[in-house]
């Protein structure tokens, strides 16, 4: 393979020009005849959507033929529970994602779609209650033939299906995704949703295999490969200490986020003044030109969460350093703002530039917002918002607050008044509640006498 073609994104857009894609050609057995076929890959993206794998198998010796569309998405850090509480026919209208590993329920009827059972689809809340009706009223001719009185009972819960759909009583939607791919379109964007609670967990074991990790299956093998890097570092003496790897820039190859082509990641460990030591994680893809940074904290999870208030009163509050962790909030209390946990990962940036990148991934990076698909008036909502939010960018709004909230205590707000107390600046520990330590995989870690039931 040459460096060009190793260079190319894995996951590539169909073009209308693209008259020569790259189709993968495996030989494969035919279950038809039991001879052998050919099936033809084709890996591709949808735009603003997701990765998928087209597949299509032929026989020509039986003449069987079979097309197939399977996910490429790339499974989250962590998984996606996502309530929304179903009040009016507008809630109906919420745009939905939901992947193939989704759980999708209504604990009102007692409604449950497994994962699995169906295709991933970009649908609504009505749509998905209509395709469930579809499908249960598919089969009901046979069914009152051969079974009347469960076709009686499945038809009694179509109608309940039906009510529902038509909004007669409130109910609540649930989303339970292990990959962290599902999404319900929140109808007051940006501004926070009331009737929309998106939490992210960490995944159990049933819940890894699921999406297809084996991670205790992979654990003797990585522990075998350490055992052999540690054998290694004896012989040249190479040991790797903190000192040296402050000093160090660190490098392993991994795949662009964006387009899954093979490119590499720098670390590097450093320490933030009057705070902390991070792990700094930069990636640049030389197939589609994607950059990104990441910034995890080098020392686990604090014993109290910490929230930081920060009033911004002159435009040199806009250049102070932040450290937004992957599991710290933010809001601006003065627009009715708030962005998730997950929303921009883990960031080491100033302040001004954390608002751009909020700005980014509300706009540019987000279709049902401001793609063909948002509404006029959502379009209008959003363009009024981010005028707002450019004044403060740009240092003409004063008084506004940004706070950040981070359960596991890595978060971080330069301090220019150091070592003295700023004015303008409210720092506050406290408890986590059972809520935030779910969140963390805290509830699940058991830390006494873990060793006696090994």
């Amino acid at each position: 393979m040459s460096v060009e073609e190793h260079k190319k994104p894995v996951f590539r857009e169909l073009q209308a020009d693209d008259h020569d894609p790259e189709i993968t050609e495996i030989s494969s057995l035919c279950f038809n005849c039991g001879k052998d076929g050919m099936t033809k890959l084709l890996l591709t993206k949808i735009p603003f959507y997701k990765e998928i794998i087209l597949m299509s198998f032929e026989c020509d010796h039986c003449g069987c033929k079979n097309n197939e569309v399977q996910s490429g998405e790339k499974i989250q850090e962590k998984g996606v529970l996502i309530r929304v509480s179903v009040t009016s026919p507008i809630d109906l209208n919420r745009q939905v994602i939901k992947s193939d590993y989704a759980t999708v329920k209504i604990p009102e009827i007692d409604f449950e779609v497994p994962p699995q059972s169906k295709r991933g689809e970009i649908t609504n809340i009505e749509g998905i209650l209509s395709r469930c009706i579809a499908g249960l009223e598919q089969d009901q001719p046979v069914r009152r033939t051969l079974d009347p009185e469960s076709a009686e009972k499945i038809e009694a819960f179509i109608q309940v299906l039906i009510d529902t759909k038509k909004c007669e009583k409130p109910f609540t939607l649930i989303i339970d995704d292990p990959s962290g791919n599902s999404f319900v379109e929140n109808l007051n964007a940006p501004h926070v949703d009331p009737a929309l609670t998106i939490t992210h967990f960490e995944r159990n074991k049933e819940q890894d295999h699921l999406v297809g990790i084996y991670e205790e299956e992979l654990k003797e093998i990585k522990e075998e490969e350490e055992e052999e890097e540690e054998e290694t570092d004896a012989v040249t003496g190479d040991d790797v200490t903190p000192d040296t790897l402050a000093d160090e820039v660190l490098h392993f190859g991994t795949n662009c986020p964006s387009c899954n082509a093979p490119c590499e990641t720098n670390m590097k460990l450093t320490s933030i003044p009057f705070f902390k030591e991070v792990i700094i994680m930069a990636t640049n893809c030389e197939a589609c030109g994607h950059r990104t940074n990441e910034v995890k904290s080098g020392s686990g999870i604090n014993e109290k969460g910490v929230k930081i208030t920060l009033r911004i009163t002159d435009p040199i509050d806009l250049s102070r350093d932040v450290l937004k962790s992957e599991t710290c909030s933010m809001s601006i209390p003065e627009l009715d703002f708030e962005v998730g946990a997950g929303t921009l990962g883990g960031k080491f940036t100033t302040l001004e530039g954390l608002l751009v990148a909020m700005k980014d991934q509300l706009t540019g990076q987000n279709p049902l917002m401001c793609g063909d698909s948002a509404t006029l008036a959502l379009k209008e909502k959003m363009q009024e918002f981010n005028e707002k939010l450019d004044n403060i960018i740009s240092g003409k709004t004063f008084g506004c607050r940004i706070v950040l909230d981070d359960p596991a205590g890595n978060s971080y707000l330069q301090n220019v008044y150091a070592p003295e107390a700023d004015p303008e600046m409210e720092i506050a520990y406290y408890q986590r509640t059972f809520e935030h330590n779910e969140e963390l995989g805290l509830n699940d870690m058991k830390l006494e006498d873990y060793e006696e039931n090994e």
